[in-house]
């Protein structure tokens, strides 16, 4: 399978990990867009969310979990984060491999764009 973030879970390519376990794995984002912004995703390569099913439901409710703990290690809980996910071409997905975007650190406006 040729997916980046495939490559990056098994090491083939190097990132700056936030966090890991059995199921998932948070780096910082090579383009940040805020002063602190991350991807989560599950290990197992789920393509998007239209692909969550009776089998990997529990995954997702896990990245909401490690989210909520990243937030508050690196102090953004109280003030506030945007946690993303882009489904498709249209929806802002450039990765085919389900992910989510932590973004903190500064008043986030909406609509995002």
């Amino acid at each position: 399978m040729d997916c980046l973030f495939c490559k990056i879970v098994n090491g083939e390519i190097p990132s700056k990990i936030v966090y890991e376990d059995d199921l998932v794995y948070s780096f910082y984002d090579i383009e940040p867009q805020a002063p602190f912004h991350i991807l989560i995703i599950p290990k197992k390569h789920i393509t998007s969310a239209l692909e969550i099913n009776d089998g990997n439901k529990d995954i997702v409710g896990h990245i909401f979990k490690v989210a909520a703990d990243i937030a508050c290690e690196h102090n953004i809980a109280q003030d506030g984060y945007r946690l993303v996910t882009n489904v498709g071409k249209n929806g802002g997905q450039t990765v085919g491999h389900m992910h989510f975007h932590m973004l903190g650190g500064r008043n986030l406006q909406w609509p995002p764009g």
